[in-house]
């Protein structure tokens, strides 16, 4: 009974695992070639499936002046709420969320454009409902650090590594290591990291994985606490039979 009620208490107190969105939700690099288009008409060919960087991934330029402008206007609530998901994401979230975590977004992104990114993520069916939206600011540490380490989930998952400077060490740091070409994941600053994995599927099953060994280990334990407290206290006869 001991043994279930801890097992129990394992599973209804596992806390929250914050996610970024872009990159490791939602496929932001591919959306950006439609933003591209409704800025200049023109749907870009794809040069580097494995490019980091959007501007590297699609045949476009580096713009500025009016035709930047332009490309801005481009990223309105209705691009925000359109992102399709990373292949694979939607499962590792049901699949987080099933076994009993609380899954937040933490996102660098306008507050203005919050709801817009809660609409996309409800209407691809992530079960997430509270977006964190910290805007994407030039600081030292990461902008989401003061949101991160105020909501103090178990772990952060993000694919970007400077993001997760200045977030406190008692969150685990998972980075997402997409996009070979170009990517700005290596360096000194993986020492605020604390795993890699390919995609948030397979952070999803590693983490699975991991709890499980946790749960089993603390049943193990707990049947051997039983078994000892069952064990009738040996006598003085007893021992001196047992040592001759």
């Amino acid at each position: 009974m001991q043994a279930c009620s801890a097992v129990r208490n394992f599973l209804m107190t596992k806390g929250i695992i914050a996610l970024d969105a872009d990159g490791v939700l939602l496929d932001y690099g591919l959306a950006y070639a439609s933003a591209w288009q409704k800025a200049f008409g023109t749907y870009p060919g794809e040069r580097d499936p494995l490019a980091y960087w959007p501007i590297d991934r699609w045949e476009v330029e580096r713009v500025e002046g009016d035709r930047l402008d332009l490309l801005r206007r481009a990223f309105d609530n209705e691009f925000w709420s359109s992102i399709p998901p990373v292949p694979g994401a939607i499962e590792a979230c049901h699949k987080l969320a099933a076994a009993g975590y609380e899954l937040v977004c933490v996102t660098a992104l306008p507050a203005e454009f919050r709801a817009a990114r809660e609409h996309n993520l409800r209407l691809h069916g992530f079960p997430i409902h509270l977006v964190h939206a910290t805007d994407n600011v030039a600081t030292a540490a990461s902008p989401k650090a003061d949101t991160l380490n105020s909501l103090k989930p178990i772990a952060f998952v993000d694919d970007y590594l400077p993001y997760f400077v200045g977030v406190d060490a008692a969150i685990h740091r998972a980075l997402i290591l997409r996009g070979i070409t170009g990517s700005p994941n290596a360096g000194d600053l993986l020492v605020h990291t604390d795993s890699h994995h390919a995609d948030l599927l397979a952070f999803a099953n590693w983490w699975s994985q991991r709890a499980g060994d946790k749960c089993r280990y603390q049943l193990l334990l707990l049947r051997n606490h039983a078994h000892d407290q069952r064990r009738p206290p040996s006598t003085d006869a007893q021992d001196a039979q047992t040592r001759s």
